[in-house]
């Protein structure tokens, strides 16, 4: 939902690996927040002079060992002395900083992928005590001469290309505060002595570097009593086998750690004894995700600093009663946040979750969780956010909701019903949010729903209602709604009002698709961002579009496009697909000069296809007008639409030639594609699923219409198929080498199929059916390995079928109605020929009729039954396993394209000879 926070996201080291490199500039790390060194120290406004020579030349030097800097982080580092100041004073530089006696104290050089080695002028900052250098490509060893920078009370060398070992000359920076070395993963530690000399290091980052050959890393880390924060994400800490010594452990020291993070080191039960130590009062964050634990200590129950818990990822089954029971020292009378999702958590959520008086965040979903939920859930006092969904969870939602304080609500994918006791509910004055998607709510609408007086984002789809929607449901929530998602229901009723609810100064979703709802549409609110009312009875005119008009197909809206539409300069997408507009289109779309998506496929516009769409739509990579009655030449100016990949015109009345420029669009041309264009960011917009909206069309794809979704940016395609056209193919059409499907059938083309055809080696489907073209076809052909698709049936075509494994192996009929053609796969000899070579001579036959031994009988009935008995097997587990049905057939809905295509490409390249 909008406004949720996805904890469950941010448990992954990779995930903070990949977000580092995208927003390094605001990456910090926990201990930020109590006055660390993280940040760079503050600009210094008054200051005395200029940086030294000796500095500036110091600084010089090291940008000269960088040989890449693609975002001219280094471009004000120039030696000019006569230049203005700016560039006279180092200390102007970018990413360097000085005290106020102009001597440089920073360095602050993170994420410029800076390319090269550190050059040991750095010697020379006498005054540095600020290095970062992370997210760049420095490689090479990590120099040894850093150690002799001993005035550094901050270091950051991660997220670089550095190999070899990590040098041991490091503990002598004894000064130091603050150490990152995270994802060095080519660098190897096998010593970890020199760390105990860094007595003032608060922060130690060692994530993604390998500790397996490191042993007694458990007592170098307490003998630093100052340190408050340590990562030491994927780590290898498993393969250790002896993580610390017995007799210091049982010392008098204790652990000074505040944050502490273990995730993905395949950690099992085994670390309870080294992890005690690391533990104590102190301890405030306590990170395990990612590991194969299979419970937690009970002495973790008596943390009573402890307020977030991260457990998120474990593959071991852990049967939360006990789970929660191990915490219920003070550790439970503290503890905020408990994230525990995507785990292996088994049995129910019991009463025993009373004892959390504090918490505030309860995600426990995507476990394996049943039963019912607790009553004493609703009268947790200070809990904000409960998600519980992707569970096996059953049974009514408790009228006790409305006494709750939670602000967002998921209860989502689990078998959970309405509250019986609706009529006992009056007033629910907190949830905000709530989500109840793919529930058992139905068939009665769950009228309890409009007692939720604060809702601002709704998401009832998918939930078995199969009933009218109350009249008065739209107007519950004066200006508060922005997300409502009522999709996949069989829902009836009008929708009468669309104003009311929503909240007028923010933008707002609404997704009532695949439902029943009947009438005209109502005139939307002014914020709204995004509307699908795709698949529904809805008629009638419309008079306003949003930012993303996805949703309008497969209704019988009818009438022009409303010149409202010219407002919306900032439009991406216009999909109305299967209607009834009519009309010519209208001048006013000339303004939407950000689309990147115009499909107005299978209605009845009319006229001539304008110009001006080639001029000024310069961004769209799709244009769909299929099914529609246009008239008049393509024009010529569609060839302007360099991004173009998607170009489907076919099912009008066409006439004329086919414009040869069409040879020249860019991206049919130039390898790669436009993935990210069919991907739209959400995210400034209040919108559940992720932030992302992305296009859909149908395709005709091997002679029959299929809908491409996730995959749409990988297609490129031109169809002209059932038009009026004339004249010849082209030449230069064979230009388009990145072209992957090409139909011209079913108009009045003529002449012969362009020689070099066979240059087009990345197509998939060529059909050139029903038309007038002669000649024979081009031997060029036999060179196209990856066509899966083709078609030249009922042209005048004649001679031999090139020799080639793609073009013998498809049916006759893809030749038939040429009556000149000849050679396999067509029955017909050509001139000649001898013997008409057929299919390989069967192995019965060559023996007789005797057929196979006994062996290969026995090897193909057993086989028969073993892919029966798998394939029963998989059914029944699908059939029996709720969760995991669900899980496998929205895997195979959200990768069915994607496969499709790819299976398509593997085969056409196993048949190369």
């Amino acid at each position: 939902m909008a406004n949720k926070i996805y904890h469950k996201h941010f448990t992954h080291p990779v995930f903070f690996f990949i977000l580092t490199l995208f927003v390094l500039e605001t990456f910090t790390t926990t201990t930020a927040l109590d006055g660390s060194l993280t940040q760079p120290p503050p600009y210094i406004s008054h200051r005395t002079g200029k940086c030294t020579k000796k500095e500036r030349q110091a600084l010089l030097h090291f940008k000269s060992y960088i040989h890449y800097n693609p975002y001219g982080s280094l471009t004000t580092w120039t030696p000019g002395e006569e230049e203005k100041v700016a560039t006279n004073d180092c200390c102007y530089w970018s990413g360097v900083m000085c005290n106020n006696h102009s001597h440089v104290t920073s360095l602050y050089l993170r994420g410029g992928f800076l390319k090269g080695k550190i050059s040991p002028s750095l010697l020379n900052l006498s005054y540095l005590d600020y290095l970062d250098l992370t997210g760049n490509s420095f490689n090479g060893t990590i120099p040894m001469f850093i150690g002799s920078m001993t005035q550094l009370r901050y270091l950051n060398l991660g997220l670089n290309h550095f190999n070899g070992t990590i040098p041991s000359e490091l503990g002598n920076l004894t000064n130091l505060q603050e150490l990152s070395l995270v994802y060095l993963s080519n660098c190897t530690i096998e010593n970890l002595d020199w760390l105990s000399h860094l007595s003032q290091l608060d922060s130690l980052d060692m994530s993604g570097i390998s500790l397996g050959k490191v042993d007694n890393w458990v007592n170098v880390i307490l003998s630093l009593k100052k340190l408050s924060t340590l990562y030491l994400d994927g780590c290898d800490l498993s393969h250790v086998v002896h993580p610390y010594s017995y007799s210091y452990v049982n010392s008098s020291f204790s652990s000074s750690i505040v944050t502490l993070s273990l995730q993905e080191n395949n950690l099992n039960s085994s670390m309870h004894h080294w992890l005690f130590p690391l533990t104590s009062n102190t301890l405030v964050e306590l990170h395990l995700s990612w590991n194969m634990l299979d419970g937690i200590p009970k002495y973790l129950g008596n943390l009573c600093g402890l307020t977030s818990l991260y457990f998120c990822s474990n593959l071991m089954p852990v049967k939360l009663p006990d789970f929660l029971s191990n915490l219920s020292g003070c550790t439970s009378v503290n503890l905020q946040h408990l994230y525990a999702t995507s785990s292996q958590f088994t049995g129910s959520l019991s009463d025993d979750i009373q004892n959390f008086s504090s918490l505030q965040e309860l995600d426990l979903s995507n476990n394996q969780l049943d039963g019912n939920i607790s009553e004493k859930v609703w009268h947790l006092p200070k809990l904000q956010t409960l998600d519980v969904s992707s569970n096996f969870l059953k049974g009514a939602i408790s009228e006790n909701i409305e006494k709750s304080n939670i602000l967002y609500v998921n209860l989502s994918n689990n078998s959970l019903e309405g509250v019986p006791l609706e009529s006992k509910m009056s007033n629910i004055s907190s949830i905000e949010v709530i989500d109840l998607s793919s529930c058992k709510l139905g068939p009665r609408f769950p009228k309890w729903i409009r007692t939720m007086k604060n809702l601002s984002d709704i998401d009832l789809s998918n939930t078995e209602i199969s009933d009218n929607i109350p009249e008065d449901f739209w107007k519950t929530w004066p200006s508060r709604l922005t997300y409502l998602h009522m999709a996949f229901n069989n829902i009836t009723g009008t929708v009468t009002d669309l104003f009311s609810n929503f909240d007028p100064a923010a933008p707002s979703t609404i997704d009532l698709s695949s439902n029943n709802f009947y009438g005209h549409i109502p005139n939307a609110p002014s914020s709204l961002a995004r509307l699908d009312l795709s698949k529904n009875n809805l008629s009638g005119q419309i008079f306003f579009l949003c930012q993303i008009v996805d949703g309008l197909g497969y209704n019988n809206l009818s009438g022009r496009l409303p010149t409202s539409i010219k407002f919306l300069i900032n439009l991406k997408v216009l999909y109305l697909y299967n209607n009834n507009f009519s009309g010519k289109l209208p001048l006013s779309l000339k303004n939407l000069t950000h689309l990147t998506f115009l499909n107005l496929g299978a209605n009845k516009f009319s006229g001539y296809v304008p110009g001006w769409i080639g001029g000024r739509l310069t961004r769209l990579y799709a244009l769909i007008l299929t099914s529609n009655k246009f008239i008049g030449t393509i024009p010529s100016d569609l060839c302007q639409l360099a991004y173009l990949q998607i170009l489907d015109l076919s099912m009008n009345k066409f006439q004329g030639v086919i414009p040869s420029c069409l040879g020249n669009l860019t991206s049919m041309v130039q390898d790669g594609s436009v993935v990210r264009e069919n991907v739209h960011d959400l995210l400034s917009f209040n919108v559940n699923g992720g932030g992302v909206y992305v296009d859909r069309s149908m395709i005709k794809w091997q002679g029959s219409l299929r809908e491409f979704s996730s995959t749409l940016g990988f297609v490129k395609i031109i169809n002209l198929s059932s038009n009026n056209l004339t004249g010849k193919i082209p030449d230069k059409l064979t230009d388009l080498h990145k072209l992957i499907a090409l139909d011209l059938s079913m108009n009045a083309l003529f002449g012969e199929i362009p020689s070099n055809i066979g240059q087009m080696k990345e197509l998939l489907i060529l059909d050139l059916s029903r038309n007038n073209l002669r000649g024979g076809l081009p031997s060029s052909m036999s060179q196209m390995t990856l066509l899966n698709y083709l078609d030249v049936s009922y042209n005048s075509l004649s001679g031999r079928i090139p020799s080639g494994t793609q073009l013998q192996s498809f049916e006759p009929s893809r030749y038939t109605g040429n009556v000149g053609l000849c050679g396999l796969p067509l029955p017909k000899y050509c001139p000649g020929d001898k013997v008409l070579e057929g299919p390989p001579v069967s192995r019965e036959s060559m023996e007789g009729g005797e057929g196979i031994d006994d062996l290969q009988k026995w090897f193909y009935i057993g086989g028969a039954t073993g892919f029966a008995t798998g394939f029963w097997m998989v059914c029944i587990a699908l059939i029996v396993n709720r969760r995991g049905r669900q899980a496998f057939f929205h895997l195979m809905h959200s990768l069915e394209n994607w496969v499709y295509v790819k299976v398509m490409v593997f085969i056409a390249k196993s048949r190369r000879v």
